[in-house]
């Protein structure tokens, strides 16, 4: 069965625009829903709609036809999300005016944004080293605010699961945080005790 319905694969190797457009019409609902749920804001989700097409015709060629493409669009939808979203974020590091405010010398507020950039550039390096699901699960409930619930909904399996892989992302990246040296390590019980 051709995952694309009435499509042929074949018209992409081609790049025929009439099937690039059926395409894009067949799926751009589903598309734009991903980024909206992650985004939460209707422009930015139509820019990262377009981005996820513009992504899917670039590297087209990479698509295994034997496979639904749907998943492959989600994963290309929340790859464009979570760029976007780090952009923001690193866009509100640098122009949030409290930053500029701060009563210390302007030394020390350098050497906290850029103790801020390294940690936020070490949690995104950690966080694209997770499984595909643990990770969105994770986004989901820590950036997002969604419930346990909420996100058993959105990814279509069972509460459990959701419970199971947010826990393992979080334990992962502390892991990988703590190995880097990034966070502390657990201090040790018995050295309390004893102070």
């Amino acid at each position: 069965m051709n995952p694309l319905g009435e499509l042929s694969a074949d018209s992409f190797t081609d790049h025929d625009d009439a099937a690039l457009a059926a395409l894009v019409q067949q799926h751009h609902s589903f598309v734009f829903r991903i980024c909206m749920k992650f985004l939460g804001h209707r422009h930015d989700a139509e820019d990262a709609t377009q981005e996820t097409f513009s992504r899917f015709v670039k590297y087209g060629d990479r698509w295994d036809r034997q496979r639904p493409i749907k998943p492959w669009l989600a994963t290309i939808a929340g790859n464009r999300c979570r760029t976007l979203l780090a952009k923001q974020r690193s866009t509100r590091l640098i122009t949030d005016q409290s930053l500029w405010d701060v009563q210390e010398p302007a030394q020390n507020a350098h050497a906290e944004i850029d103790a801020s950039r390294q940690l936020y550039e070490e949690l995104s390096v950690a966080l694209n080293t997770l499984p595909e699901m643990q990770k969105a699960a994770f986004e989901m409930f820590h950036q997002r605010g969604l419930s346990y619930q909420q996100i058993s909904r959105e990814l279509d399996c069972p509460l459990g699961t959701v419970k199971t892989w947010v826990h393992r992302a979080r334990q992962q990246l502390i892991d990988r945080l703590r190995a880097r040296e990034v966070i502390p390590t657990r201090p040790n019980p018995t050295a309390r005790k004893s102070g």
